[in-house]
């Protein structure tokens, strides 16, 4: 867990920069992003170092060739701040750009990344403070990186925002990444910003998997081919790609992809089919893209009919001609085509989703639910709190889990009703569990639990428990884990099952509400004449209290 001193020294860091110049929250964390890898790729030199002269072998494999040895954290850190500055703007920041070799795709992310601390004294107290923060321990990096990405106060472009990181946990938990031989996971985000979703996959792998990742052949796939991300923005491909080497993934495949284009970047790949087993996303809302920006086969899994004809001219109130702008489709939609077309058969997913893809009535809000549901199998529904995303947004959402078969499945969908996640559901998110320390977000996971005690190990539900309407997690973890034992649920309780049928039924309406019955209670009101003579008591009252008060001046 992130202590409140580590936090003191990374608000301590921000404010340096913010001071320093560099105002844009982004450019933030790109710089302190680059400078946390340049101490880490230290670090890793220095152990390959140590390494090398325990086993008494020759050091092969330096990340700093001899000749680039004052590049180094720890060789440039004391220096005189003007001297630190020069060579780290002008021989080390270049140098990183094309560390793992000049045609890498780490070295394709960092191509346009610029240098922007203004002045020696600002980099001086920057490295200063960065060389105090301990980065020995893995849990440690990751809620540092967590803390730093949460001071992201506003949504960017295209409806990106950033997913919390407990409700990122909670869909690889339900999930659970495999790391066996064969047998292992190959995950995507095809719209990873800072692949939060990869790092949480990873974290959760180091844990699951500690001995599997000891063997060769796993840590080859775990290290090249296991975690893969795509986005069309520049920025959020470089902090990504550098957060999965800070923890440790040598080879991610973070890669500049518009993944909705029918025009790919020539690389040689122009289709992403049946590469996946597993796909954790939180896809852009509220977008659109023109028809004929479009892959085809996307349109066609939405109902929609390709066309590529010259778009239309009209003229406006002066005569002027104008071009008519085509037909678009919402990006929420495409990205579930998108993502059932990536998907190996057998694969899985967990997609979060707006509200309206649940229930929209359009022709092509209805084909994708048909095609989860009918082509493929729909496992669960859970609707997430309408302030999940605040300050970001105050969207209403849910999460799809679904697996790819091409013949169809579904039999039951498992249903939640998630009303708390240990946050209040306003702009401020204050944690609401009290008497544990909540520095990241992910802490709430398993906050009501007894001590001590897992999922798997508790004898009452966690719905059961005090902290439960403060926080529903523990218990989606616990239901879904045992959800062989949910079709006893009524339609009243926050879990329940709904046979395909009745889904069928309501035109394939996703909506709980559509399902979740409530029950009111039954209250019993006085007759109006006793309501009646209360006021006029009440009244009596007031004007006996003005008469008195009147006496008194």
């Amino acid at each position: 867990m992130l202590t409140g001193k580590l936090k003191n020294q990374v608000d301590e860091i921000w404010e340096v920069f913010w001071t320093g110049g560099v105002t844009n929250p982004i450019s933030v964390i790109e710089q302190f992003t680059y400078l946390l890898f340049i101490r880490r790729l230290d670090e890793i030199h220095t152990n390959r170092e140590k390494q090398s002269l325990l086993l008494e072998s020759a050091f092969t494999n330096p990340i700093f060739p001899s000749e680039n040895n004052n590049y180094r954290w720890n060789k440039f850190k004391n220096l005189d701040p003007q001297v630190m500055f020069d060579l780290v703007k002008d021989k080390v920041f270049p140098f990183i750009k094309t560390i793992n070799g000049e045609d890498t795709t780490f070295a394709k992310h960092m191509s346009d990344a610029i240098f922007m601390i203004p002045k020696a004294q600002v980099l001086d107290k920057v490295v200063n403070l960065i060389d105090k923060i301990p980065m020995d321990d893995r849990d440690t990096k990751g809620d540092l990186y967590e803390y730093m990405l949460s001071k992201l106060q506003s949504s960017g472009t295209n409806g990106q925002f950033r997913t919390p990181r407990h409700i990122i946990q909670m869909m690889v938990e339900m999930t659970q990444p495999k790391l066996d031989g064969n047998k292992s996971d190959v995950i995507c985000d095809p719209a990873s910003g800072t692949c939060g979703f990869l790092m949480a996959s990873e974290e959760y792998v180091r844990k699951q998997f500690e001995n599997e990742l000891m063997k060769p052949e796993n840590s080859e796939h775990f290290h090249n081919k296991m975690f893969n991300a795509y986005d069309f923005d520049q920025h959020m491909l470089r902090i990504g790609a550098m957060n999965l080497m800070l923890h440790g993934v040598e080879h991610p495949t973070v890669e500049y992809r518009d993944s909705l284009s029918a025009v790919h970047d020539g690389n040689g790949e122009q289709k992403l089919e049946d590469k996946y087993t597993l796909i954790l996303a939180n896809p852009p809302f509220k977008g659109s893209v023109a028809y004929d920006e479009l892959s085809p086969d996307l349109l066609t899994a939405l109902g929609k009919t390709p066309k590529k004809a010259a778009p239309k001219v009209e003229t406006d109130e002066d005569g002027n001609k104008k071009a008519k702008k085509g037909p678009s489709e919402k990006t929420e939609l495409l990205f579930l085509a998108l993502i059932l077309r990536m998907l190996q058969p057998g694969g899985r997913a967990a997609v979060i989703v707006p509200d309206g893809v649940l229930f929209g009535s359009t022709k092509s809000h209805k084909e994708i639910r048909k095609a989860i549901i009918e082509d493929h199998k729909l496992d669960a529904v859970v609707s997430l709190p309408s302030g999940v995303f605040k300050p970001y947004a105050g969207v209403s959402t849910a999460i799809l889990f679904f697996t790819k078969t091409n013949s169809g499945g579904t039999d039951n969908v498992w249903f939640y009703d998630m009303q708390a996640d240990g946050f209040s559901l306003d702009d401020k998110r204050t944690p609401l569990i009290k008497g544990v320390e909540l520095t990241t977000e992910a802490d709430v996971i398993d906050a009501t639990l007894p001590e001590n005690e897992s999922l798997q190990q508790i004898k009452s539900a966690p719905s059961e428990h005090n902290n439960h309407k403060l926080n529903n997690i523990p218990d989606v973890l616990y239901r879904w884990q045992q959800r062989v034992n949910e079709s006893s649920r009524t339609r009243t309780e926050q879990s329940f099952y709904v046979p395909v049928a009745e889904i069928t039924s309501n035109d394939y309406d996703l909506s709980i509400n559509r399902y979740k019955e409530v029950v009111y209670e039954e209250v019993n009101y006085d007759e109006p004449q006793v309501i009646l003579k209360r006021i006029k008591e009440l009244q009596q009252a007031m004007d006996k209290g003005i008469a008195d008060l009147e006496a008194m001046l």
